[in-house]
């Protein structure tokens, strides 16, 4: 799968920057012809990414985000949002839903969400160093 356009960009964990991500992405992925639906699973995804990024990875200060999307020539956009923040203990424990470190009124739905969202999604992260979620969606044509 020869990738035919990509594009980075670093934000900071902020959280006026979680809706840019999310429609910086979403027009990106419009190259690929998609649906509306298809544009509003993206949309979702990539928020869930980021917010975690936001609230987990850089609980008390802020950091640097860091995004790259991808196309490929058989219509798949792969998006990675990655962090150097604290890490993920146990990604098996955190992938669960209703699991959240932080309590209160976090449901910790965001990875069943980008999950449920994504035809693919693959978590790697290590204590202290940071985390990278990547997420692989196929437009059109199932």
């Amino acid at each position: 799968m020869k990738v035919k356009n990509e594009f980075r960009m670093t934000v900071e964990s902020r959280s006026v920057n979680e809706s840019f991500v999310r429609t910086t992405v979403a027009a990106f992925a419009s190259q690929l012809d998609p649906t509306v639906e298809e544009i509003a699973d993206i949309k979702t995804a990539v928020s869930e990414a980021v917010t975690n990024c936001i609230v987990h990875a850089y609980k008390e200060c802020v950091g640097k985000i860091y995004i790259y999307a991808a196309l490929n020539d058989e219509s798949i956009i792969r998006v990675s949002i990655r962090d150097r923040g604290c890490g993920i203990e146990d990604i098996k424990k955190a992938r669960e839903p209703l699991f959240t470190t932080l309590g209160g009124e976090r449901a910790g739905l965001g990875f069943a969400v980008m999950e449920s969202f994504t035809d693919k999604l693959i978590v790697r992260s290590k204590p202290g160093k940071g985390t990278t979620v990547t997420m692989i969606k196929k437009i059109g044509g199932r």
